[in-house]
């Protein structure tokens, strides 16, 4: 069985970025960050939102899309379930896989099109009218744990 895995389109806000690496170590899921990121992967804000559990978590760094595309081919062409405030159906009423890759975009701007159209499925998280988005960390959280619910997540 293949298990869910977090992907981090050009993260601009180390200290998220560390925060959902402490997630993943926690609840045993891999990370993609998919590179540019708007940080020295080495930034003190990383280590220290990740503490030690950046040694804990399975990461692999991607230098682009491209080769993070081919890396997912390569692996079997796994679903890309993109959280994404242009999406219309909402996470919780979408049915997840175990081997799906939970697709997360920039702080600063999301993905750009070509990456959305690429997206396998398009979900959001519903927002009270008016309000912009809600913290990555607490995006990757929530989508994250709906999908381990769903999947049948047993801390091992």
């Amino acid at each position: 069985m293949t298990a869910l895995r977090i992907a981090l389109y050009q993260p601009d806000i180390a200290g998220n970025t560390g925060t959902i690496l402490r997630l993943a170590a926690c609840l045993g899921l891999s990370v993609d960050i998919i590179e540019p990121a708007g940080f020295d992967i080495s930034d003190r804000n990383l280590r220290r939102a990740g503490m030690d559990y950046l040694a804990s978590v399975a990461l692999t760094r991607h230098v682009s899309w491209q080769r993070f595309e081919e890396w997912r081919h390569d692996n079997g062409g796994r679903r890309l379930v993109l959280a994404s405030t242009r999406a219309a159906l909402p996470y919780t009423r979408f049915d997840f896989r175990q081997d799906d890759i939970l697709l997360f975009g920039r702080e600063s701007a999301g993905v750009p099109d070509h990456v959305h159209e690429v997206a396998g499925a398009r979900i959001l998280i519903p927002m009270v009218t008016g309000q912009r988005s809600i913290n990555l960390a607490m995006s990757v959280a929530m989508i994250s744990g709906e999908a381990l619910r769903q999947t049948g997540f047993a801390p091992g």
